[in-house]
C-alpha cells in the first residue's frame, strides 16, 4: 500500500483477512446494509466471540439506524465499543484487524464514516472462582485467580479500591502475544522497582508465554540457583497485601498464577492463615514450619553422618540399637537413604500423575508396603524408614510447594556430603548454603533481608508476627532504601 492510499481501505480487504488467518472455518463475515452508502463488514472469529452479543448488537443498528456508542447487553462487563478512523491505521490494515480478531473483537469497518469500530464480546469459556487447590486455607477468603486476566484483575480490584492501582499492558512472545500486566500501588511501590520490573518484561524476547512460569524465567535473578527470587500466588487476598507493601505483581492472560517480587527467604515460611488468626498461633506456626525445613535437611544426612564416620556422637544404648537393625544389611547407610529417599520421590510423583481417587491412597499404601517389605527383606534397617518417613513429611509443611522442591534438592545434595565427607562435608555444605544466601538477591533486594542485611523495622514479621497494630506498612523500609538494578 502506497503513502497516498494509507487512509483508504483495500478492495480486497476481505480476501486479505481470509488468506492472513488461513481460510478458517470459524471466521464469519457479514456484510451489512442499514442506510444509503457503502455496506458495512462485519468480521469476527466464532471462537473467540459471543455470537449472541454481536447479533444483539446488530439488531439494535438496524432498529437504530447507526452504530451505537456503547456496550450491548450480553457482552461482558468489560464489553465497550472503541472507534477508530482509518487515518489512525498507519500500518498494515490486515495486521490490525486480525490481531483484534484473535483477541475476541468484534470488527465493524463502515467505509462510508471512514472509521473502524471493534466491539468487545469475547466468548466467556472460563471455569468459575474456586480455591487454589495448591494454597488451602481453614480461615479467610475461599476465592482464587483463573486463567482469565480480566477476571483476575476485577478480583484485584474488589479488594483494592485504590485509584493509585495501576496496570501496565505489554503483549510478550512473537507467536502467541500474550497478554501480560504489571500491577502496583503508585504511591506504594518504588519507582525503581517498577522500572525494573518493567525494563526486565520489554526486554523479554521470546516465541511463546504460555504460563506464568515462562516469564519467571526470564526476569529472575539467578538462573542457577535452588532458590526461588519471585514467588507465585493464586490467591488475590495474597497479591492484594503485597501490592500494600510496595511489591510488584505480574498477571499473565492464561494463567491463573501471579508472579510477585521482590520475595525474601523468610516470606517462603508465611501463610496467608498467619495474618488470619492471633499474633500468637501465628508465631508458634511459623516456628514449627521453620523447624520442618531444618529438618527436612539436615536430619536424613546427619543421620548418615553420624552412623557412616562418627559413631561416638551416638548414644551407645541407642548405637547398640542401630547396630542391631542394621545387622545383616548389605548396603551402607548412603545407599540405603538415598535408596528410600528416590523410591519415596518417585512415589511422589506417581501420586501426581494419576488419578486423584487413587493417587492418594497409591502414595500411602505405597511408602508402607515398600519400606515394610525392604525392611523385612533385609535391604534396609527399619531407621532409614523412619527418617525417610520424617523428612518426607516435614517437606510438606511449608506453604510454597516450589520452595518444597527446594528442600528436595538441598536434601539429597547434603546427603551426598555426609556419605563421603561426614560432618565436615555437612558443615561445608552449610557454609557455602549461607554464603549463596547472603549473595542472593530478588530485584535487588537482598535475598536474607531484612536479618541479613539488619533492618530492624521488618523484624515484626520475620521470625515472630505482633499484633497487626504493629505492622502497618512493614515491609515499605527496605523496599524504599533498596538500590534496584
Amino acid at each position: 500500500m502506497s503513502r497516498n492510499d494509507r487512509h483508504h481501505v483495500p478492495p480486497d480487504l476481505i480476501q486479505l483477512v481470509q488468506r492472513q488467518l488461513g481460510f478458517p472455518p470459524d471466521l464469519v463475515i457479514r456484510t451489512l446494509q442499514f442506510w444509503e452508502g457503502p455496506p458495512l463488514q462485519c468480521m469476527y472469529l466464532d471462537t473467540m466471540a459471543d455470537e449472541n452479543a454481536v447479533d444483539h448488537y446488530i439488531q439494535n443498528m438496524l432498529s437504530e439506524g447507526k452504530l451505537m456508542e456503547g456496550a450491548p447487553a450480553e457482552a461482558e462487563e468489560h464489553g465497550y465499543i472503541r472507534e477508530l478512523p482509518f487515518s489512525s491505521f498507519h500500518g498494515d490494515w490486515v495486521r490490525h484487524l486480525v490481531d483484534a480478531m484473535l483477541e475476541g473483537q468484534c470488527v465493524i469497518v463502515d467505509t462510508n464514516n471512514e472509521r473502524v469500530c471493534f466491539l468487545n464480546a469475547v466468548s466467556p469459556i472460563d471455569r468459575q472462582t474456586e480455591e487454589p487447590k495448591s494454597e488451602t486455607i481453614v480461615r479467610g477468603p475461599h476465592e482464587g485467580f483463573t486463567e482469565n486476566i480480566q477476571a483476575n484483575i476485577s478480583l484485584v480490584r474488589k479488594r483494592l479500591k485504590n485509584p493509585c492501582l495501576r496496570f501496565e499492558k505489554m503483549q510478550i512472545g512473537k507467536q502467541t502475544r500474550t497478554t501480560v500486566m504489571l500491577a502496583y500501588l503508585e504511591n506504594l511501590a518504588p519507582d525503581g522497582l517498577v522500572q525494573e520490573a518493567r525494563r526486565r518484561l520489554k526486554a523479554i524476547r521470546t516465541e511463546s508465554v504460555l504460563e506464568s512460569a515462562y516469564i519467571e524465567e526470564y526476569v529472575q535473578d539467578r538462573t542457577w540457583s535452588p532458590f526461588a527470587t519471585l514467588t507465585n500466588t493464586e490467591r488475590p487476598d495474597v497479591l492484594a497485601a503485597q501490592l500494600l507493601e510496595g511489591k510488584i505483581a505480574i498477571l499473565i492472560d492464561g494463567s491463573p498464577g501471579a508472579l510477585l517480587a521482590p520475595v525474601t527467604f523468610w516470606e517462603f515460611f508465611n501463610s496467608p492463615e498467619d495474618y488470619y488468626q492471633r499474633a500468637d498461633i501465628a508465631t508458634f506456626i511459623r516456628w514449627i514450619r521453620l523447624i520442618s525445613f531444618f529438618t527436612a535437611v539436615f536430619v536424613p544426612s546427619l543421620y548418615v553422618a553420624a552412623t557412616t564416620f562418627h559413631q561416638e556422637l551416638i548414644p551407645p544404648r541407642l548405637l547398640i540399637s542401630l547396630s542391631a537393625q542394621r545387622e545383616g544389611v548389605p548396603f551402607p547407610a548412603l545407599f540405603e537413604v538415598l535408596l528410600m529417599e528416590v523410591v519415596f520421590e518417585i512415589i511422589r510423583e506417581a501420586g501426581l500423575r494419576m488419578p486423584r481417587a487413587i493417587g492418594q491412597a497409591l502414595s500411602i499404601v505405597g511408602a508402607i508396603v515398600l519400606g515394610q517389605a525392604a525392611v523385612e527383606a533385609g535391604l534396609i534397617s527399619a531407621a532409614i524408614v523412619i527418617v525417610v518417613s520424617i523428612t518426607g513429611i516435614t517437606n510438606f509443611v511449608v506453604p510454597v510447594y516450589s520452595f518444597g522442591t527446594t528442600q528436595r534438592l538441598l536434601r539429597f545434595s547434603f546427603i551426598l556430603l555426609a556419605g563421603f565427607m561426614g560432618l565436615f562435608g555437612v558443615l561445608c555444605g552449610t557454609l557455602f548454603l549461607a554464603a549463596h544466601l547472603v549473595t542472593l538477591k530478588s530485584f535487588g533486594v537482598p535475598y536474607l533481608t531484612p536479618i541479613s542485611p539488619t533492618r530492624k523495622h521488618g523484624w515484626k514479621d520475620v521470625l515472630v508476627r505482633l499484633p497487626r497494630p504493629h505492622l502497618d506498612q512493614t515491609g515499605l523500609g527496605y523496599l524504599r532504601k533498596t538500590k534496584y538494578k
